[in-house]
């Protein structure tokens, strides 16, 4: 069998079945990968270091030479690592997609090794830095989006969730980022990814759900910009504010007991700590006074204040909406629950 490159698109395609193999260094897989991709390094960190210096001070030659003695002592453990993938499958039934930086030496390297053992070996041309541009293009395309808001603690996660279940196309923003886009927003969740990985995250659900719900309409919450410390890619999000706007009219009192019971369980230390990085924004005194409830425990009061700020600053965002009396839809429920996706279920 001979290694076959593949453009970006049909690469991605086979990834759908065969498992791919990211051989760059831990480093370069740990600050952003194609997702789903597994980790494969071909050389560690620091002998990736030693292999780039000589090819920029010396010559490729030694480079390569150098790269041959890391990766001699390599082959047979990466052949097993690889092996362990199809503990059923004969090796003429195994397909692997493999990539690297630029689709250079290091895949053609572990192509070559899996290539003579047995494996069905795809390479990606250009690597992946052809995926970052396939993946930057994604957020320029047009996207059929489906807007949900809604005040703050008015479950429009839960709405969200509801209706993929039932089989609509949706996108979790706050999924994706590790974050619920508020001061509290990480409290109880992992780390969020970096700003590059969270763009790869998003590029490749909106391709998944498109090739799955080919035309249709796809859901997503109303956010701001910035989710923590990652950013929706501007283009995108401006399309999002273009966008027709389905907005969830729950009582302030059904949305505060929400969050309590959402956010009144989490650690007390991170949200007080929370309540004083916005302190500026909320206030000396209403600062002040959420902090006293918390620590007397009333927990409600504290929320009281929050989101009382909350809805004051959502509710300027909406207004900055070009054209929003065109694109808002105001579906009034009398509580929070999933169950409200019965209102869009059908829009």
């Amino acid at each position: 069998m001979a290694v076959q490159s593949l453009a970006i698109t049909a690469f991605l395609e086979l990834s759908q079945q065969h498992p791919v193999l990211d051989v760059r260094s831990p480093a370069e897989y740990a600050h952003a990968h194609i997702p789903g991709a597994r980790s494969l390094p071909l050389f560690t960190d620091e002998e990736r270091k030693v292999v780039g210096t000589l090819y920029k001070q010396k010559s490729r030659e030694e480079a390569i030479k150098a790269g041959l003695d890391y990766f001699g002592g390599k082959m047979r453990p990466m052949v097993e690592t690889v092996e362990d993938l199809f503990p059923k499958q004969a090796p003429g039934e195994r397909t692997v997609l493999v990539h690297c930086w630029r689709g250079g030496m290091r895949s053609a390297g572990v192509a070559w090794l899996l290539d003579l053992y047995g494996f069905r070996v795809y390479t990606l041309q250009g690597g992946y830095k052809a995926w970052r541009r396939w993946a930057l293009e994604q957020f320029e395309r047009p996207w059929p989006l489906r807007i949900l808001g809604g005040y703050t603690g008015s479950g429009k996660t839960e709405v969200l969730l509801r209706l993929q279940r039932q089989g609509q196309p949706v996108i979790d923003l706050e999924g994706l980022a590790h974050h619920k886009g508020s001061a509290f927003g990480n409290i109880g969740l992992p780390p969020q990814p970096g700003q590059e990985q969270f763009e790869n995250k998003l590029a490749w659900s909106l391709w998944q759900v498109s090739r799955q719900h080919p035309g249709a309409p796809i859901w997503v919450e109303d956010e701001s910009q910035r989710l923590g410390d990652v950013n929706l890619p501007i283009v995108f999000w401006k399309q999002m504010r273009d966008q027709p706007l389905w907005f969830l009219e729950i009582p302030f009192e059904a949305r505060l007991q929400h969050i309590v019971q959402e956010y009144g369980a989490l650690d007390r230390e991170r949200v007080v700590n929370a309540i004083l990085r916005i302190k500026k924004r909320l206030g000396g005194l209403e600062t002040k006074e959420a902090l006293l409830a918390l620590v007397e425990d009333r927990v409600a009061d504290s929320f009281r204040i929050l989101l009382t700020y909350y809805d004051r600053w959502y509710r300027k965002g909406l207004q900055n909406r070009e054209e929003l009396a065109s694109l808002l839809h105001t579906i009034a429920c009398d509580r929070v629950h999933e169950s409200n996706s019965q209102f869009l279920a059908h829009t």
